[in-house]
């Protein structure tokens, strides 16, 4: 029987995921590298339902299980992100609104999250549901979380990686969340219709990035809801990889029922589940994140 030097056991499916699972739940053994310099994604996808919000939130919490120290910014209305990260986002408590306003910088807003010491959220209250309003007549308005994502604040929480979940729409906050970038991450869904309306997000990056922010680009692309019963979901994947190249990460996220659960229980399916499929390939997406990171030149 074939043996691996690092499991010492059949190189079997079964052995794999047993490796992947204890990986999973004995992080310490197995941290992931920092970052050569902080990094800044923006995950946008104007198309609601691709897991926006679950890649941002369960991305961010691989990385921070595994000893990177990662803020998650909510930049949605909805406050999904501010749920499955179970961090307080009730009217009047200092969150991203406050922030674009200049009444809070990121450190009076981060808060802790329960799921690991590493892993923090400004989140989202009811209040920036006006918010785009507000902004229209605001000094900078394209700039204010640029602005309030000061590098001063992000060394004084010690963050390496910094996420911002984007409402499903390419309005106003979601240019705030491409100014403030370095580079953005797109989810998309192995399903039909999967780069419908991809083409207007990619626009407006390339006129961000003319006029307000030319550091910004698309640097990962996340391939979810995959499911290999049909055939649709290979040729999708092998459509946007032929289409987007490298950038293009390896590890696809399942269609999982326990991702879909875990935030109706405050959680990400990191805590939620940590040995299921979708806990474990989250973690893989956020090694290989973690692995080009730590190979970027400064």
């Amino acid at each position: 029987m074939n043996t691996t030097p690092e499991t010492g056991v059949g190189g079997t499916p079964i052995a794999e995921e047993a490796l992947r699972a204890a990986r999973v739940l004995h992080p310490d053994a197995n941290l992931m590298p920092r970052p050569t310099r902080r990094r800044v994604l923006t995950v946008a996808n104007q198309k609601g339902g691709v897991g926006k919000t679950t890649s941002t939130v369960n991305l961010a919490a691989g990385l921070a299980l595994y000893g990177v120290r990662t803020l998650v910014v909510d930049l949605d209305p909805q406050g999904n992100a501010s749920t499955a990260l179970d961090v307080d986002h009730r009217s009047g408590t200092p969150s991203v609104y406050e922030m674009l306003l200049g009444e809070a910088s990121v450190v009076d807003a981060a808060q802790t999250s329960g799921q690991s010491d590493h892993l923090l959220c400004v989140p989202a209250t009811i209040d920036l549901a006006g918010s785009e309003i507000e902004l229209v007549s605001m000094a900078s308005r394209e700039a204010r979380l640029k602005e309030a994502l000061t590098s001063e604040g992000l060394d004084q929480l010690g963050i390496d990686y910094v996420f911002v979940d984007c409402p499903p729409s390419l309005g106003l906050l979601t240019v705030n969340a491409l100014v403030a970038a370095h580079e953005v991450l797109i989810p998309i869904q192995c399903e039909y219709y999967a780069l419908e309306g991809l083409g207007q997000l990619l626009n407006n990056i390339e006129l961000v990035q003319r006029h307000l922010n030319q550091e910004l680009t698309v640097s990962t692309i996340l391939l979810t809801m995959y499911d290999g019963r049909t055939k649709l979901a290979d040729q999708v994947t092998q459509e946007v990889r032929r289409h987007f190249g490298d950038v293009v990460l390896n590890t696809i996220i399942p269609r999982s029922v326990k991702v879909s659960e875990a935030p109706g229980y405050g959680q990400t399916v990191l805590g939620y589940d940590p040995g299921s499929r979708g806990a474990m390939s989250y973690v893989d997406a956020a090694r290989e994140i973690a692995e080009r990171g730590a190979k970027e030149r400064q």
